[in-house]
């Protein structure tokens, strides 16, 4: 007992001493955790709700691999892409051979998701589902029908009670690949539309007011009665805005839901090309929506770090596997098998 008690006596007066000279006893601090590899990306609107979900998914998945998108449009997602000041583009609308040309590296095209652009309005006193051609459409941007109650429209929506309002022709002011597809399908439609107007991420439209990226242009709609934009799917569900149908190859008014964008792609699944830049707005089929699209990750075919290109490479293979099972709970459809197998191949593109 006295041998413990005079052991513990000897242990405070140490610690005294040592306290009494300013020293103290710090236990080894641990390592900083090393930053995650930074990925940074530009492009469209359109798939944002479902890259802002898979990067956040991969992330948590690989915490060593971050992946920041900026959702500026697909014009910027090129733009920034050619520039060399990102990592990876993002666009709805394929590269044009030119913009190809343009371009120091070689760029691989990689489909994501399919979506739809759908056509919304903010008619007062008017919930139902509007029925619409494509004709009718083209002649409303190019401003040759001005009215809701215009007899183009409602002989489409007999027992509607159309309003003698004007429309507000609502369109996106930036780069933007849900433009291209539109215009795209109103190309295919309206012959005065394709010679006027034509298709483009910009085009010079005849009337209407100019919305910034999706989120601007669902913003737009929302705030100005009688209106009439063009928006993803999954931007009119999540805010709540009314869409139409849209009378397809078939004959038949089809909205657009997911087996319908399948089926879209479905038809033209023999005939994308090996570079995979596709168009398939109108395509055939009864059940088939008429204004559908692939979007695309822009990834360049030479990638000198090497840590980058394996994170790319990884991530790409994940988004074509494990993250197909996410898109449709955001309202976009899959990849056809078929497709899905082909690009798997072309990841080894990727040097």
């Amino acid at each position: 007992m006295k041998l413990k008690t005079s052991m513990t006596n000897f242990a405070v007066g140490l610690a005294a001493v040592v306290l009494g000279f300013g020293l103290t006893v710090e236990a080894p601090s641990a390592a900083p955790a090393p930053s995650p590899l930074l990925l940074n990306a530009t492009g469209a609107t359109f798939p944002n709700p479902i890259y802002s979900k898979w990067f956040a998914e991969y992330n948590r998945a690989h915490p060593d691999i971050q992946v920041n998108y900026n959702s500026l449009g697909s014009g910027a997602g090129i733009r920034q892409l050619q520039a060399g000041t990102v990592d990876f583009g993002a666009s709805d609308a394929p590269m044009t051979d030119q913009q190809l040309h343009d371009t120091k590296v070689p760029v691989l095209h990689f489909p994501t998701v399919l979506g739809a652009v759908v056509p919304t309005y903010n008619i007062q006193g008017v919930n139902q589902e509007l029925n619409f051609t494509g004709e009718v459409l083209a002649d409303i941007f190019l401003g040759k029908i001005t009215k809701w109650n215009d007899p183009a429209l409602t002989s489409l929506n007999k027992g509607v009670s159309l309003p003698d309002t004007d429309i507000v022709v609502i369109h996106r002011s930036d780069g933007s690949g849900t433009s291209y597809v539109w215009t795209d399908y109103l190309s295919k439609i309206s012959p005065e539309w394709s010679s006027r107007v034509g298709r483009n991420a910009s085009v010079n439209w005849p009337v209407g007011m100019g919305g910034k990226g999706s989120e601007g242009l669902t913003g737009l709609v929302k705030q100005q009665p009688g209106a009439l934009g063009y928006v993803e799917l999954t931007y009119a569900i999540q805010n709540k805005l009314p869409y139409g149908r849209v009378k397809n190859s078939a004959g038949v008014f089809q909205k657009a839901d997911l087996p319908a964008v399948t089926a879209a792609a479905a038809s033209e699944a023999k005939g994308i090309p090996a570079d995979f830049r596709v168009s398939i707005t109108d395509a055939p089929g009864k059940g088939a929506y008429p204004i559908c699209t692939f979007t695309y990750l822009l990834i360049p075919s030479k990638i000198d770090d090497a840590a980058k290109k394996d994170a790319i490479k990884g991530f790409l293979h994940w988004m074509l596997t494990d993250g197909q099972n996410d898109v449709e709970a955001l309202d976009y459809a899959k990849l056809p098998k078929e497709l899905v197998a082909r690009e798997l191949k072309a990841i080894a593109q990727i040097n």
